[in-house]
């Protein structure tokens, strides 16, 4: 399946992203901005799910993204957050202009070297890039079972950064383990965000989704439930400037 196709899919669902997409932890903000800084940028920005929490330890927040209809949403929730078309590619600031680049659920889109040269140079030097991904719990089978249907070329819990990216030095990799409590209806309509599901053909799409509800009823976690908890593994890697 084309990557730009799969990296399209989500241009014309800004609401339903914004809506049944998960958050991120906000000690995800914490570990890659310690301490507030003057300018920060949110880049593959989307619907700003981890911009509001950029946004609170930074002076001045952008938001770059290249999907217009995901911009619009941000913009009509976050105000305060400077919002720019653009891509990883061709980041629209100038040089040295921001002290962290954020990029959460996104870097696996990017083409990486020129997306690389392109945080470094609108980094000051010595400046933090950090790149962060919601995982599949591995301890919870019936939403790994659920990733493998939506994913199955791609493991759940499958790295999508390097300890080592062209101009950056690692400086730290965790894990932040969290619950969310979610109803059955919103954990479905979930996956009908996801790319992999669509992008593909309708009968695919219903024999995705209704392989998804086979689990939900099979499970002892969810069965005959309206409500239950969903674990999460926010993985973050931290970079430095060089």
């Amino acid at each position: 399946m084309p990557e730009q196709a799969l990296a399209r899919s989500f241009e014309s669902i800004g609401d339903d992203y914004d809506r049944y997409r998960p958050g991120f932890p906000a000690e995800a903000a914490t570990v890659i901005v310690p301490a507030a800084v003057d300018a920060a940028l949110d880049l593959g920005a989307g619907t700003g799910k981890f911009t509001r929490l950029l946004a609170a330890r930074a002076r001045h927040t952008y938001a770059v993204e290249p999907s217009g209809r995901m911009l619009d949403v941000l913009r009509s929730t976050l105000p305060g957050v400077e919002a720019l078309v653009g891509t990883a590619e061709r980041i629209p600031l100038g040089d040295a202009s921001v002290q962290v680049v954020t990029v959460a659920q996104a870097f696996h889109w990017f083409d990486r070297g020129p997306a690389c040269a392109e945080i470094s140079r609108v980094l000051v030097p010595g400046g933090t890039l950090g790149l962060l991904w919601n995982r599949a719990d591995p301890e919870c089978a019936w939403d790994r079972a659920c990733h493998g249907i939506a994913h199955p070329a791609a493991g759940a819990s499958a790295d999508s950064a390097d300890e080592e990216l062209p101009g950056f030095e690692l400086v730290l990799r965790t894990q932040l383990r969290w619950t969310e409590s979610i109803t059955r209806e919103h954990y479905l309509h979930r996956w009908t965000t996801v790319s992999s599901v669509l992008i593909a053909d309708q009968p695919t799409r219903t024999r995705m989704l209704g392989d998804i509800e086979t689990v939900i009823d099979a499970s002892e976690q969810t069965r005959g439930r309206d409500l239950f908890d969903l674990p999460h593994v926010t993985e973050i890697y931290v970079y430095r400037r060089a």
